[in-house]
């Protein structure tokens, strides 16, 4: 079943003739934002508790496949509908609705945000955008059509550091890139075999509507729901549709990438089944203005990344300190300096992206630290150049306070829709992101081979990889 069919058939195809004309448009500007939300646990829940936290919100609807996360988030908002069936909420409430918050597993994202975009709402996505890239090229060519407004959930993207980091790298502060490396040594791989036997479905969960579109497994108590979906190949995007996202972010951004022209992955050998818990992907994107003629990335993750390398040598580091990588700078601990030339400043954070210009390197750790630029094996004070940048743009001071900074995305997205603003991580820009890292994920597929991207055409020069760039839709 392809995604015309799907959405003809769920909520578009529900409401055809009930649309009222106001709603064959985007809605206008209005004082009050009424809200949906499908999936309201575990992020879901934080994603409303941020938009809900705007003064000028009314959540109206909430929808979750699990009872006992409808119940934690009705009590909070006992004015609002529940259901348990996103194209039911969108059939009944169609005309209830300003802006929809799609906060589950990767592969409901496109479904619920196609059949939303469909009638005209909209969108607040968590991220990866998609679990396919032709969901991703999809939905960034409905929100264009429609002008609706749009924003990826990667709220790391409107705090002080990250945008620090990129009007810096703008600035030529280490002058042209070349190089690129991110990474993360957390694992949403699963090397592991394919369950077996079958348990009952619990009465507080509808297992067919959590699979949705995509294959229905045999229920396993704490495989799927709410355990290690995001390591499936089915339901997730692995380490790089997870923390990927995140990480890649500031750099993609700061050097306006588009999509690669080639990509390889060293991992193991694919299962079928599940993300490798260890990936080495490298990417050679097109040049741009902050670029050499060509960039090369590469990104690592699984634990104990990333591998020594002289590129990810920090002053003072010793081969040993490299190896082990701190986990005490980059994990939202409270503790964070604001000073760059602290104490372990020859620890590589545990998560991070280190850019190499003609200039030198600036380091970006994850999350919540100042960037770092290191010359001829030395730090580089950099003080004058954050504070002219601050200056010019209106950054302010840095804030090491995520309960407040965290919102900060979420109501941008809002205010957006309330006609006050634009987003910053629209479905256009969020689009090539996400393609970005499934194009790494589908060369998982094919381990130590280089797959050569076409963006016009939006397939492969090797073939047997195209199958992956869409998946079919099953019925439910």
């Amino acid at each position: 079943m392809n995604k015309r069919e799907f959405l003809k058939t769920s909520a578009l195809g529900a409401l055809g003739v009930m649309l009222a004309p106001s709603l064959l448009r985007a809605f206008p500007a209005r004082s009050r934002l009424r809200t949906a939300h499908i999936g309201v646990g575990n992020m879901g829940a934080e994603d409303l508790k941020a938009i809900s936290s705007h003064a000028s919100v009314d959540v109206v609807a909430l929808c979750d496949v699990d009872a006992r996360n409808l119940s934690a988030a009705h009590k909070l908002h006992p004015g609002a509908r529940v259901f348990s069936d996103y194209r039911v909420m969108l059939k009944e409430m169609g005309n209830e609705i300003d802006a929809v918050v799609v906060s589950t597993p990767d592969h409901t994202h496109a479904p619920a945000a196609l059949a939303a975009m469909q009638l005209n709402k909209s969108v607040y996505c968590q991220k990866p955008l998609t679990h396919y890239v032709s969901e991703a090229r999809e939905m960034k060519k409905v929100a264009a059509e429609k002008g609706l407004v749009t924003q990826m959930g990667i709220q790391v993207h409107s705090f002080y550091d990250y945008k620090l980091a990129t009007l810096l790298i703008q600035s030529g502060i280490i002058g042209k890139v070349h190089t690129v490396y991110a990474w993360s040594p957390k694992n949403h791989g699963y090397d592991g075999p394919r369950p077996v036997g079958e348990d009952p479905i619990p009465e507080y969960l509808d297992w067919n509507l959590w699979a949705g579109t995509s294959p229905k497994p045999a229920y396993k108590e704490g495989f799927y729901h709410p355990g290690v979906w995001r390591k499936l190949m089915d339901y997730g995007c692995g380490t790089l549709g997870d923390m990927g996202v995140h990480i890649f972010d500031t750099p993609y951004n700061a050097l306006r990438l588009d999509v690669p022209r080639t990509i390889t992955n060293e991992c193991r050998p694919t299962n079928g089944f599940g993300f490798p818990e260890h990936n080495t992907v490298t990417y050679e994107f097109p040049g741009t203005e902050y670029t050499t003629r060509s960039l090369k990335w590469v990104w690592y993750d699984g634990p104990g990344t990333p591998p020594k390398h002289e590129d990810l040598m920090l002053p003072g580091m010793d081969a040993q300190a490299e190896r082990t990588n701190t986990k005490a700078k980059s994990v939202g601990t409270g503790k964070v300096s604001l000073d760059p030339m602290v104490a372990g400043d020859n620890e590589l954070p545990e998560q991070g992206a280190m850019f190499v210009g003609r200039k030198g390197r600036l380091l970006l750790p994850h999350f919540m630290q100042l960037p770092r630029k290191i010359v001829r094996g030395k730090y580089v004070d950099i003080s004058e150049e954050i504070e002219k940048v601050s200056q010019a743009h209106g950054l302010g001071t840095p804030i090491r306070n995520y309960d407040t900074e965290g919102p900060k995305h979420y109501h941008q997205f809002v205010d957006a829709c309330l006609g006050k603003g634009e987003c910053s991580a629209p479905f256009e820009y969020a689009s090539r992101l996400t393609e970005t890292i499934l194009l790494g994920t589908i060369a998982g597929r094919f381990p130590g081979e280089t797959l050569h991207w076409d963006a016009k055409t939006a397939r492969f020069r090797e073939e047997k990889a195209n199958q992956y760039l869409s998946g079919e839709y099953r019925k439910f």
